[in-house]
């Protein structure tokens, strides 16, 4: 007779393992896209949960930090196949893409100086600031509700454009919405506090290492909430402002090559890793980022409807998405001056933005128009 954790996990790691792994090479698009094949997948034809099922998770993945569509492989990994299958289905779906960017990276290493790739990148970078701009507006209308979530995103805005600390804006913005849903009048004391994360704010350099390195993707991978874009605020913040291990240039290259691989956005983190320490670095990258989320849906898994159904928590979790958005409305002023040098790259980019927000095409199909641009304009 089948135990009663058999028939709470009625599938094989062997399956979890080859349907992730086979998803992990072919999942383009997005996380959007990587959870409509899941669940065109293992709702309508596999059957591996409900519909009823999928949608609990999908909601329980949205309450972490973390990227979505990996987070949602490593819920259905467990449903399927326990333990076992939680570790498997979040590996097996990061992996192809881990191991794409690693070549894609050493190739960027070797060849970056060349012609063909320079003008890849420079038809690439508008339509990744299309792609950002495309998933603020889409997040900002089913995310900001009322006035006082505007109110939110839009100081956090500006706050982090004046150097405020990511860190200190998401939890000044859960806070603040916690208040405002109590309709308390008090105000919250930001002076005071705005003048220490100015100061870790800025630039500091300092030298390499790889055990810094990977604490920082830690943390980054622990807090990260809604779009995968944000990771570029983050990712600027720390590399870019404050450390100076990379130039502006190098961040949006690897941004710019993360979007012609499938598997989860944040494999990002794997080329920046290559670039600063090769292999190594690679690696560390790539586990630093992602192991968050394996030990966020193993520990709060069962708990999150119920931290749903809190109305404080509920409150904290919408002022942290509406900050989030503030921050990837912050980047992409950052970042619009490197990626929009001339008349074309402006043409671009505006293009890109006019094609997503009209028609329901595959990101990648867009990413590749913009390459082909930049590489015709390199060739003649």
């Amino acid at each position: 007779m089948a135990s009663s954790e058999d028939r709470a996990h009625p599938g094989s790691a062997l399956e979890v393992l080859k349907f992730f792994l086979g998803l992990g090479f072919t999942a383009f698009g997005g996380p959007a896209a990587h959870i409509a094949l899941m669940h065109r997948e293992l709702v309508r034809r596999r059957r591996w949960v409900t519909e009823e099922q999928f949608l609990d998770l999908l909601s329980a993945t949205y309450l972490i930090p973390g990227p979505n569509s990996t987070e949602m492989a490593i819920h259905l990994g467990f449903v399927r196949a326990g333990w076992v299958g939680l570790v498997l289905g979040g590996v097996a779906f990061i992996a192809p893409a881990m191991i794409l960017m690693m070549a894609l990276a050493a190739l960027y290493v070797h060849f970056r100086a060349t012609p063909a790739l320079t003008g890849i990148l420079y038809g690439v970078k508008p339509v990744v600031l299309a792609l950002i701009a495309q998933a603020l507006w889409d997040l900002g209308r089913r995310t900001v509700r009322s006035i006082p979530l505007a109110l939110t995103g839009l100081a956090v805005f500006g706050l982090y454009l004046w150097g405020v600390h990511e860190l200190l804006l998401l939890l000044m913005a859960g806070a603040f919405m916690m208040l405002a849903r109590r309709r308390l009048r008090s105000r919250i004391p930001l002076t005071g506090v705005v003048g220490l994360p100015l100061l870790a704010s800025s630039t500091f350099p300092a030298p390499f290492s790889l055990p810094l390195m990977f604490l920082l993707f830690l943390k980054i991978g622990a807090i990260l909430y809604g779009s995968g874009y944000v990771l570029v605020a983050f990712l600027r913040a720390d590399f870019v402002a404050r450390l100076g291990w990379l130039t502006e240039a190098q961040l949006l290259d690897a941004v710019a090559i993360g979007q012609v691989t499938p598997g989860p956005v944040l494999t990002t983190a794997t080329f920046i890793g290559y670039l600063l320490a090769g292999i190594p670095g690679a690696l560390l990258a790539t586990l630093g980022i992602f192991l968050p989320s394996f030990v966020f849906v193993a520990w709060t898994g069962p708990l999150i409807p119920r931290m749903r159904r809190s109305p404080a928590i509920s409150a904290f979790l919408d002022g942290v998405n509406a900050a989030s958005l503030g921050l990837m409305a912050g980047v992409l002023v950052q970042l619009a001056p490197a990626s929009l040098v001339d008349p074309l790259t402006v043409g671009i980019g505006l293009l890109s933005l006019a094609i997503l927000a009209r028609f329901p095409i595959n990101a990648t199909w867009v990413v590749l128009v913009g390459a082909g641009v930049g590489l015709l304009r390199a060739l003649i």
